[in-house]
């Protein structure tokens, strides 16, 4: 029963806590999302166990009032010439907590989008932006009851392009990190 409890604790008081970033009503004005707003397009490689995986990275940020939204796409080349491809589009909006932004992946019952629901195996998913670093955050919660994050920096380098770190963690244990430069093709 104890370990029981402990799990318990170690999943639902940190989903608990970042349920709690998800209010509309009082919004604080955070750090501005203006800076980054634009189209990018570059590469990264990814390293396993036993190849090198290419990756092709498209990422659009775009402000509309006070939310912005995150669109990103990525190509990764097999060595045996597959590809596999994924993307993601995630609006945010300001909550309470000056430079954190709450998402909206899912449209509710009523017609308001809100954030998706962590226990149901969906990412929850929130960024902030500290200086010239907008950092998303996704937390899922695995079928045993632990839990991976993916985390993407995304930084403005001097020229207006942007340089990604993205790390993988799993119960707490760092799985994977990617870098790439991402150069901006608009704005």
């Amino acid at each position: 029963m104890k370990i029981f409890r402990n799990i318990a604790i170690l999943v639902i008081v940190p989903v608990g806590v970042l349920m709690a970033f998800w209010s509309h009503t009082n919004r604080a004005a955070a750090t501005s999302i203006d800076p980054f707003v634009g189209t990018y397009h570059g590469t990264a490689i990814s390293e396993t166990t036993d190849e090198l995986k290419a990756r092709d990275l498209d990422v659009t940020i775009r402000k509309k009032d006070d939310a912005f939204t995150v669109d990103w796409s990525t190509v990764i080349y097999k060595s045996d010439g597959r590809e596999k491809k994924s993307a993601l589009s995630i609006e945010f909006f300001n909550t309470d907590r000056p430079e954190i932004y709450g998402s909206a992946m899912r449209t509710g019952l009523f017609g308001k989008r809100v954030p998706n629901d962590p226990l149901k195996g969906q990412p929850f998913v929130w960024a902030r932006i500290v200086g010239k670093t907008l950092t998303v955050h996704a937390m899922y919660i695995l079928d045993d009851g632990g839990y991976e994050m993916q985390v993407y920096e995304r930084t403005l380098d001097a020229d207006g392009n942007l340089d990604l770190v993205f790390k993988r963690f799993r119960n707490g244990k760092s799985i994977r990190e990617i870098t790439g430069e991402l150069t901006r093709v608009k704005y």
